[in-house]
């Protein structure tokens, strides 16, 4: 059980600086994930590509990222983690870059595959450094405002996105995304201090035998196995979010940077708030909330029809809610798995598999769904019905998960 005491502990002033760095560099990240959404409706007819054909655009990210994780795990704890962070930032933006510059449908794929093999290592980095500098009893509070990025997208990243693809094309909003990461970059590499603490621990010299070591451990890969199914949800679902919002919930094109605006602001108070509940009342507790309300809200959000603004933004709203509570203390209680000596390797080796199974999901759910003359999207519902089972597995897992947190830390 966790020390509700400890769980009030102070930030110091360069700790509150870490958190917000991390959650500015998330926001860059996770909004070149999120604008994909929005620009469906927008890339499929420039483009002339099917539901399956942008499915495509959205996992090739997807598996690129989960690939180069991989790669990456034998050598992610043999380097200080702010080097490897801006190296593969850096390569993050590039990536990004040729995005924006894409003019074809072949080239943006290539594009996002070198965005993805960058940009799919640093959530992996992030959390490392989340757990080199901070106890458990307090990574939800920091998960919390970490991921407050996530709405921080929607209000101001999507929206802008969307102005500006509507001005001057689809491309524009990945120079958004460039313009706003190099600033993440330049505060990274003037004021983030080394993070060596990790070095002074015995690893493996050889990178291969180090990613070995940390994938056959029968406590780790079942930690591994629950990451990968808790990202099937939001691969499923939001790549098609903006096409279901406009032709089956018939909120016009014009509204959507409205619904992107109101939803997030109601839900950039969520991330602190679920964060502190986690640290407050135990993360496990949050977790099984959030899962409930998430079954409770797929349900209804695939199930919708032709639906007013207003309740397009409640039902969002209310879903994100759920989100948040399900992924915030997921991935803290997930970062208590690892031993020090091998967090960076286990934190890229769950994002990889995060990563891939996001990709396959999102072929998935491509196949499954199919467009209508007119845009309608088909078979939403066989998606939510499919992520609710999940969710009810994830319950189950998580549950195991915590009591062998519980056992092995006696937290």
């Amino acid at each position: 059980m966790e020390d509700k005491d400890k769980s009030n502990l102070s930030f110091t002033r360069y700790q509150k600086f870490v958190v917000a760095m991390l959650a500015f560099l998330q926001f860059t990240i996770i909004l070149d994930f999120m604008i994909m959404s929005p620009l469906g409706a927008i890339m499929m007819p420039a483009l002339k590509i099917s539901p399956a054909q942008f499915g495509v655009v959205v996992s090739v990210y997807a598996f690129s990222a989960g690939i180069s994780g991989l790669l990456a795990a034998g050598f992610a704890d043999r380097y200080d983690r702010k080097k490897l962070l801006l190296f593969f930032y850096i390569g993050f933006l590039l990536g990004t870059l040729f995005c924006a510059l894409a003019p074809t449908y072949e080239f943006l794929i290539a594009a996002r595959m070198v965005t993805g093999i960058f940009g799919g290592v640093i959530g992996s980095i992030v959390f490392a450094i989340t757990t080199d500098l901070f106890p458990l009893t307090m990574r939800g509070r920091v998960m919390g405002f970490v991921q407050t990025a996530f709405a921080a997208s929607q209000i101001l990243g999507i929206p802008a996105g969307l102005y500006f693809s509507n001005l001057w094309g689809w491309h524009a909003p990945f120079l958004m995304i460039v313009a706003v990461g190099a600033i993440a970059g330049i505060i990274i590499f003037s004021f983030l201090q080394p993070i060596n603490g990790h070095l002074k621990y015995k690893t493996d010299k050889n990178p291969f035998h180090h990613l070995w070591t940390t994938v056959s451990k029968p406590r780790y890969l079942f930690a591994f196995a629950t990451t990968a199914l808790l990202s099937t949800g939001g691969f499923m679902l939001m790549p098609f979010g903006s096409a279901f919002t406009v032709h089956n919930l018939g909120i016009h094109i014009e509204k959507l940077p409205m619904l992107y605006l109101i939803t997030g602001i109601c839900t950039i108070f969520v991330g602190p708030l679920v964060g502190r509940a986690s640290d407050k009342f135990g993360k496990l507790k949050t977790f099984n909330f959030g899962a409930l309300l998430s079954i409770i809200m797929v349900f209804i959000y695939t199930g919708l029809g032709i639906s007013s603004l207003s309740t397009a933004v409640i039902v969002n709203t209310i879903l994100f809610v759920g989100i948040f509570s399900r992924m915030i203390p997921s991935q803290a209680l997930m970062s208590a798995i690892p031993d020090p000596s091998s967090r960076g390797a286990f934190m890229a080796v769950s994002s990889s598999l995060q990563q891939i199974s996001g990709g396959v999901a999102s072929v998935v759910a491509g196949l499954i769904v199919a467009e209508e003359v007119g845009g309608r999207i088909l078979h939403f519902d066989i998606l939510g019905y499919i992520v609710i089972g999940t969710i009810v597995i994830t319950m189950i897992m998580m549950y195991s998960i915590n009591r062998l947190i519980q056992r092995d830390t006696k937290v």
